[in-house]
């Protein structure tokens, strides 16, 4: 038997067996995904959705959140209130179970919520778990009851307060600052959120009361998921005057889609699944998906649009320019995963097939002038497609981006594992020469980009192809772009955007985000996307210097040096700097400073982006105007 310090016995002794609420504080990312912003708010939403279950069962049509100035939450609801009576056999309160126990509450049966999203039973004893405090008081039979906690343990039995005419239930939870430091919410962030439920559930008025900055937001839509895509459509030119929506229950599954297209170039499909974001889609968009091409194909053939030798549209020819969003509710969601960020349903498939063909079959033959506007627009987007094929086939040949040669002026890195390997995308052939002197050539490779690379907001598939700059990005990264993409081939799995500190570079960097979001999104959402942070300024005094990244960090420094000679040198380009002090600063892993490029809000950075680099002018005059005086660091 092996001695030393590998000579240790294993027994029953060393099993920790841990109850329900040190199991949630020891490991919050198995319930919430982690203890971060994220973490945060998501405690948050699942007081809320508890609310929503009471108001898709048809019984609540108000929620109102308040953040209070000690970082405190309240969720207040007008359903019918947990209940408060005896469980059978045991001498316990229903409220204590479902505010103590992981597993205890309605939505097991099926009886009670038929449809129900958040965390299916376990919600609120997460957030008591995780709070420092929580109390509880809910409004049934005529009597207020209430009840406290302390990180998930009652300071004492449930007490009758007081009398209400009124039902409901009220949570004030405080997210233990032991777990995620001081609790600050984001109030954009919240609207966001709870105009999605307020669209996805018509008819409910969601308000939100943020004490600490007196800012109020309500949400209330008697439109659904149209009067959602016709928000999401606001700033863009529609190919037709309304959307389209349809809605219907098969086998217990209730189906909502509504559907718009627009002159722009992007599908931007939103889907949820019982109220909950599925991004990264799953069977009810499959079903959508299929449906609409097989329906417009056969419409575009039945009233010759289309040509008999012609061949069919395409699955990407019917979405291009489409925004849409499918609202799915169905008792019994299967997610792919903890984040619940696709649904596997093999059944959503079949039931939102049918129910998108019947739909959109009899929309299309109600409103020929729309029907034909779309498949216009699908057809001069097939053509478009084409192009780009016999532009990609005569620029790199034999149709395949893996035969490209590399781009001339790629500095390569001699490491082979992509995982070790990084690219940077360097503005201008200035910057490119120092980057290529300062970097370490085992695992930095460095692109540098000529001028602007064309706003992919506001150009076509075949226009994109066709640009140098975007095509020695493509080729350098070897992954092909949209529905061609394949990210088991990326070169460089840390992309690195590395431009000037003035308003050129950050114009760049704006131009290169949008291409990488609407082109190669899967590498943002892979965390493979970083941007770097290049010093603003040099401050010298005497022998010793010090590189400032921010204006605040400079008068903190200038404030510490009053009383001595020092020399404050601006840096507004990379070019300034030589190629040691480039690795210093921004290139030297051990020291430079990376921000990850993460997309929060598929919807909030489809809209922004659009805003921003799409091609009506006044949209972005008042986000500018808007924004403009809140702006401090971006990072989108």
């Amino acid at each position: 038997m092996p001695s030393g310090e590998h000579d240790q016995e294993y027994s029953a002794k060393d099993i920790q067996v841990l109850d329900e609420i040190e199991a949630v504080r020891l490991r919050p990312g198995m319930y919430i995904g982690g203890t971060d912003k994220q973490g945060l708010h998501q405690l948050l939403y699942e007081i809320v959705y508890n609310s929503i279950d009471e108001a898709m069962a048809g019984f609540c049509n108000q929620v109102e959140i308040t953040m209070h100035p000690d970082g405190s939450v309240t969720v207040t609801d007008n359903g019918r209130g947990i209940p408060t009576d005896t469980l059978p056999g045991q001498d316990l309160s229903a409220l204590e179970a479902v505010m103590t126990r992981l597993h205890a509450g309605a939505k097991f049966s099926g009886s009670i919520y038929k449809i129900s999203s958040g965390l299916h039973g376990v919600g609120a004893s997460v957030v008591n778990a995780l709070s420092s405090r929580l109390t509880v008081d809910v409004s049934r039979q005529g009597k207020i009851y209430h009840q406290e906690y302390h990180r998930g343990v009652p300071c004492g039995d449930m007490t009758a307060t007081g009398e209400s005419e009124k039902t409901g239930t009220s949570v004030t939870f405080l997210a233990d600052e032991e777990l995620f430091g001081e609790p600050l919410y984001d109030f954009s962030m919240v609207c966001q959120r709870m105009r999605e439920l307020a669209y996805l559930n018509q008819g409910v008025e969601i308000s939100i009361d943020d004490a600490r900055a007196r800012q109020k937001a309500i949400f209330y839509f008697e439109g659904g998921a149209a009067t959602f895509v016709h928000r999401l459509n606001r700033n863009k030119a529609v190919i037709h005057p309304y959307p389209i929506h349809l809605a219907a229950t098969v086998d217990s599954t209730s189906i909502e889609i509504a559907m718009q297209y627009n002159r722009g170039f992007n599908e931007s499909t939103f889907s949820f699944a019982n109220c909950v974001n599925t991004r990264d889609g799953g069977n009810h968009v499959t079903g959508f998906r299929s449906a609409l091409t097989r329906v417009l194909n056969d419409y575009a053939r039945k009233n010759k649009l289309i040509k008999d030798s012609d061949p069919n549209m395409t699955g990407d020819d019917s979405r291009e320019g489409l925004v849409s969003v499918i609202n799915v509710k169905l008792p019994d969601p299967q997610f792919e995963g903890q984040t619940k960020t696709k649904l596997n349903n093999p059944e959503v498939k079949t039931h939102v097939d049918s129910m998108v063909n019947d739909g959109l079959s009899l929309y299309l033959e109600q409103h020929p002038e729309d029907a034909r506007a779309i498949i216009g627009k699908c057809l001069t987007t097939a053509k478009a497609r084409e192009a780009a094929r016999r532009a990609r086939d005569l620029i790199f040949k034999k149709n395949s981006l893996e035969m490209a040669t590399l781009p001339g002026k790629l500095a390569n890195c001699s490491e082979r594992n992509p995982e070790l390997c990084e690219l940077y995308l360097v503005e201008g052939d200035s910057a490119g020469g120092s980057a290529k002197q300062g970097r370490d050539r085992r695992f930095q490779a460095i692109l540098p980009l000529k001028g602007k690379i064309l706003n992919v907001e506001k150009a076509s598939q075949d226009k994109i192809i066709q640009h140098d700059e975007i095509r020695a990005l493509v080729t350098a990264l070897r992954t092909n772009t949209d529905s061609q993409f394949d990210i088991s081939k990326l070169r460089y799995h840390q992309i690195i955007i590395m431009t000037d500190a003035d308003v050129d570079g950050s114009h760049i960097r704006t131009l290169l985000l949008t291409f990488f979001y609407r082109h190669l999104a899967e590498i943002i959402t892979a965390d493979h996307l970083f941007i770097a942070q290049p010093p603003l300024y040099r401050i010298r005094s005497g022998k010793q210097q010090f590189w400032i990244y921010s204006d605040q960090e400079r008068e903190n420094k200038v404030r510490e040096l009053q009383g001595s000679k020092f020399e404050v040198q601006r840096y507004k380009g990379l070019g300034e700097m030589t190629p040691d002090q480039l690795w210093e600063t921004t290139m030297n892993p051990a020291t430079r400073t990376l921000l990850k490029v993460q997309v929060e809000d598929a919807i909030a950075a489809d809209e922004a982006f659009h805003i921003l680099m799409g091609p009506e002018v006044l949209p972005r005059k008042n986000f500018i105007q808007t924004h403009a005086l809140n702006v401090k660091n971006l990072d989108i």
